[in-house]
């Protein structure tokens, strides 16, 4: 069973900065297409970024021109590089396959407040 653990989260001032990591075991960023997620109190999870084994990237309206996603097939690792933060961006942030394997690990609380 794909373990993957997210880290880098944290509590940031809006137009601050954060970059995630997903790590994840065995060589699913090679198979896979990736994707992170977020999940704000009260909402459904929803992609934001998704990152394919060929390296092409697609992001929601809502994170295009501020987030970046990246990986590292080397290192079995996922990043999601978030500039210019706004309120509307906190949520706890996941990363996982497209479609999602049905499992998920504990995800990273990103918080936006001054």
């Amino acid at each position: 069973q794909v373990q993957i653990v997210e880290s880098g989260g944290g509590l940031v001032q809006p137009g601050g900065s954060l970059r995630l990591s997903c790590a994840a075991s065995g060589s699913i960023f090679s198979i896979y297409t990736m994707g992170w997620y977020r999940q704000a109190p009260g909402t459904q999870r929803d992609v934001v970024a998704r990152i394919t084994i060929f390296g092409r990237t697609i992001y929601a309206d809502s994170v295009k021109g501020r987030f970046t996603i990246s990986r590292d097939p080397a290192n079995n690792t996922v990043y999601l590089q978030m500039n210019s933060l706004t309120f509307e961006d906190t949520a706890v942030y996941y990363c996982n396959t497209l479609p999602d394997t049905g499992s998920w690990g504990q995800g990273t609380q990103v918080t936006v407040s001054s």
